[in-house]
């Protein structure tokens, strides 16, 4: 049975639950991605923790006694969100976290609300309203604000810039596909079969570019794969599309953007990035913005 579609206008409280762990999940990722990529080549490493972390989904999916099977007249469907959801987006996001700071580069992928919102008006005909316009300020400046004088840096590795742009791209077309297309499945098995999907051509490719320089990784990258596959991928994707699927894409898109502020803090505690006054205004902003559109009204 397939979770009904914009069921609420803003979060409910088990989808500010999952929010919270999908910011810390995603949040601390992007430097874990960062000490994994200093030792597993890039394609590798994403199509292994899609495709492991896919089949695991599904056979919890399978234990709980649900149905995986995918109507047959809908598997285009699946190969379009899966296309914008996991292969443009971590394809894309993959090399641009490895030409740029893992902080920024969160950033740059976190600009994603923007097209969301946009692409939202016009596939879904959902409602640019002034609260919610308001929120998108706030949160554009609040991602602004952290990239600051960092903008000259990015300038200066313009394909890492242009991979995440790309990247947030294929995510926002991807949240609106998701919503304009359903499946027909329940999120944990629409989950797993566009991490599965997603991971194959990955690790197709992989092959013949990657494999002379495969090898088997020290203890802190094989740390970060084994997070990538059981929390960055099977929780936080699962969350993810269940908030998706809870609320309008304005309101999901915007509320993702608490996750580059916790990546930024991360790269601080894992890289040693140090954090300033930025971060705390930024901070204010990016609350405020999702406080906004995530918050029930009184």
């Amino acid at each position: 049975m397939s979770l009904p579609t914009s069921s609420f206008e803003r979060l409910p409280r088990q989808g500010l639950l999952l929010l919270a762990a999908l910011a810390l999940g995603w949040g601390f990722n992007w430097p874990v991605m960062k000490v994994v990529l200093s030792e597993v080549p890039p394609l590798y490493f994403r199509g292994s923790c899609l495709l492991l972390g896919g089949l695991g989904i599904l056979a919890i999916a399978r234990a709980g006694g649900g149905s995986i099977r995918v109507p047959r007249s809908r598997w285009g469907r699946l190969a379009l969100v899966t296309l914008t959801n996991i292969v443009g987006w971590n394809v894309l996001a993959i090399y641009g976290v490895g030409l740029l700071p893992s902080g920024r580069a969160a950033l740059l992928g976190y600009t994603m609300p923007l097209w969301s919102v946009l692409l939202s008006v016009w596939l879904l005909g959902e409602r640019l309203t002034a609260g919610r316009i308001v929120a998108l300020l706030l949160g554009l400046a609040g991602v602004g604000v952290l990239m600051g004088d960092s903008l000259e840096g990015m300038l200066r590795a313009p394909v890492g810039v242009a991979c995440m742009v790309g990247a947030a791209w294929s995510w926002a077309l991807g949240v609106v596909l998701l919503k304009r297309l359903p499946v027909g499945l329940s999120t944990t098995a629409l989950t797993g079969w566009m991490m599965v999907l997603g991971g194959l051509p990955m690790l197709a490719v992989a092959l013949p570019l990657e494999t002379s320089r495969l090898a088997w990784p020290s203890f802190w990258p094989a740390f970060g794969v084994s997070y990538n596959v059981f929390v960055a991928f099977m929780f936080c994707y699962w969350a993810w599309n269940r908030i998706v699927l809870m609320v309008p894409v304005a309101v999901s898109s915007l509320s993702s953007l608490v996750t580059p502020l916790i990546g930024v803090l991360g790269g601080a505690l894992i890289l040693g990035e140090q954090p300033g006054w930025r971060e705390g205004v930024a901070a204010l902003l990016i609350l405020a913005a999702v406080g906004a559109v995530s918050l029930k009204r009184s």
